[in-house]
């Protein structure tokens, strides 16, 4: 059964996007690098604010797709293009899988939204089988443009869905318990002069625990109490 602050969040969304169609902000670039980074066929792959699926049609092919997302509205949108399963539910409260469910999880411009990205982040390692990915993007906050915005007095950000803002080194910060980390920077028409300054988007990709070093960090955890 829902709960209030679920349904809260689905109101908000709601209004938020309207009946405007969905825009994927530098759809063609960003969708292809992850799904490249998704990979398959036949892979079990989560997608964590899925929405109607814009971006989740670039890697479901041959994949098996769950997708989940606080709009009740979009996620049946998704459900009915793409045909895959949907959860409604909200990835800060838990993820509603056994543990080691799934070879990928996909967060695409999901961890800006989040109060407590973190406590998404540790969700999203419990549900990652050992040696899964873990792969998405978020907005390059402190890009050229949001710098100048803010020294003339204006938001960096006006999207009010917003909540956080990622540099480089706190997106590295948020994901510092998975292995093989990888950030590029992606989307924007002068990229290639300056990748920090000039790309709007951040795209990571890092693996999760193998079954070995998650044992040894369980047993060190447990010798250290």
């Amino acid at each position: 059964m829902a709960g209030p602050r679920l349904e809260r969040l689905n109101e908000r969304y709601r209004r938020h996007q309207g009946r405007r169609e969905e825009f994927v902000f530098g759809a063609d670039e960003r969708a292809g690098v992850i799904a490249d980074l998704v990979g398959g066929p036949g892979l079990r792959v989560l997608d964590l604010g899925c929405r109607t699926g814009a971006l989740t049609e670039h890697y479901a092919g041959g994949n098996e797709l769950t997708g989940v997302d606080v709009d009740r509205d979009a996620l049946e949108r998704a459900r009915e293009r793409l045909e895959i399963e949907t959860v409604w539910a909200d990835v800060e409260d838990g993820l509603p899988f056994d543990g080691g469910s799934f070879d990928v999880v996909v967060a695409g411009e999901l961890l800006e939204h989040l109060a407590d990205p973190a406590a998404t982040v540790s969700h999203v390692r419990r549900v990652l089988r050992p040696g899964g990915r873990f792969v998405g993007s978020v907005p390059n906050a402190y890009r050229l443009k949001a710098r100048l915005a803010f020294a003339a007095g204006r938001s960096p950000d006006p999207d009010p869905t917003h909540l956080r803002m990622f540099s480089p080194r706190s997106l590295g910060s948020l994901l510092s318990r998975f292995d093989d980390v990888h950030i590029r920077f992606a989307v924007g028409r002068y990229v290639r002069y300056h990748p920090r300054l000039m790309a709007r988007v951040m795209v990571f990709s890092a693996r999760g625990e193998a079954a070995a070093d998650e044992a040894l960090h369980r047993a060190r955890f447990a010798a250290s109490g």
